[in-house]
């Protein structure tokens, strides 16, 4: 599908922030996330995972090559919090300079490269043992859950979507890792609940990439209308609790 990014991602509010338990792990495990790394945040879009990983005291740069989520990500920053600085590149070819950092990450963006050329471009920028790190987080849709229900209206409303029941995550990622000489790779999983209000949930459904930026606006306005009605009918706690997964993948340049 063409994605138009500018809608995908215009409520980034509406996407849960990962959670601290997953930095916590990356700290504890890897030493990723120390202060005064120095971190990459590929497809940074609004600059979610950028500052969460500039209030632990790193160095971060965040790159992604459209305009708007780079502006984006610049407002959030100045409304408070430290500093950080954002270039407009593509992940596959970035500019910036050899060996100059020591953790290359992508938080829910690996999806929208060439995974081969990103991986390369990383070792290239990351120092002699600096990480690769892919992360996502994403609901899960089990039998009969908000979630299940959720993508099932949003096949029904968009034929051409594609995705029930897929995570986001692919395992297969850790092969574009290996093709570019990262070593000691590893991934890990764990669930974690997150709460949404009835609104909050229509919204992040409604600015995924099945939704707002694939359909038309009176069609989006059906497919909320309908999205609200079941919510009140089978869902009515508000918030209600919506499962999620984080995934990650690590490896290390040689």
């Amino acid at each position: 599908m063409k994605i138009d990014f500018d809608y995908a991602y215009d409520h980034p509010c509406y996407r849960p922030r990962f959670p601290e338990e997953l930095f916590d792990r990356l700290a504890g495990r890897f030493g990723i996330g120390q202060r005064g790394q120095t971190i990459l945040d590929l497809g940074t879009g609004s600059g979610t995972m950028a500052r969460a990983y500039a209030r632990r005291g790193c160095v971060v740069t965040g790159l992604d090559p459209e305009a708007t989520q780079i502006e984006e990500a610049k407002r959030a920053t100045q409304q408070g919090g430290p500093p950080v600085v954002y270039v407009q590149a593509r992940a596959e070819q970035t500019g910036l300079p050899d060996r100059s950092f020591d953790v290359v990450a992508a938080g829910q963006a690996w999806h929208w490269f060439d995974g081969r050329m990103a991986a390369r471009e990383a070792r290239r920028m990351l120092r002699p043992r600096g990480f690769l790190v892919i992360i996502y987080l994403d609901w899960v849709a089990l039998p009969g859950n908000v979630a299940d229900v959720t993508e099932e209206l949003i096949e029904r409303h968009n034929p051409a979507w594609g995705f029930r029941g897929w995570s986001g995550f692919n395992p297969l990622w850790m092969n574009d890792a290996a093709a570019a000489g990262f070593v000691e790779l590893e991934s890990f999983s764990f669930d974690v609940p997150v709460l949404y209000s009835h609104e909050y949930w229509r919204g992040r459904v409604r600015d995924s990439a099945g939704i707002g930026s694939a359909l038309t606006p009176p069609q989006v306005q059906r497919f909320d209308e309908e999205l609200a009605k079941v919510l009140k009918q089978r869902f009515p706690s508000d918030p209600m609790s919506v499962p999620h997964r984080a995934y990650t993948i690590v490896g290390r340049a040689p």
